[in-house]
């Protein structure tokens, strides 16, 4: 049986849009991590793919703020990460550790 999650913390939808995009983000840049990728293909369709998630990334922050929403709360925004899984996605941004001698 799997675990059940824990809910997702209550975002305004802009909030939402900005996880969404942030971790659409993470995961294109995984793709494309030079450290982790086995070709060229398919990190050239992440990177292609990549400025439109970035585009939405600064929307939802462009909506944000211009909705009076000035500030991010991060241990809201944390707590849904974690969630939504975001400390395996953004593990594969990283340069992955030298194998041991």
């Amino acid at each position: 049986m799997v675990p059940e999650l824990p809910p997702l913390p209550a975002l305004t939808r802009a909030e939402g849009k900005l996880v969404d995009a942030y971790l659409e983000v993470v995961d294109l840049l995984g793709r494309i991590n030079p450290s982790r990728t086995l070709h060229t293909y398919g990190a050239l369709r992440a990177a292609q793919a990549l400025v439109g998630r970035a585009t939405a990334l600064r929307d939802a922050l462009t909506t944000m703020h211009l909705r009076g929403e000035s500030e991010v709360h991060t241990e809201t925004m944390a707590r849904a990460l974690r969630v939504l899984d975001g400390e395996r996605r953004s593990g594969r941004v990283t340069v992955p550790e030298p194998p041991s001698s």
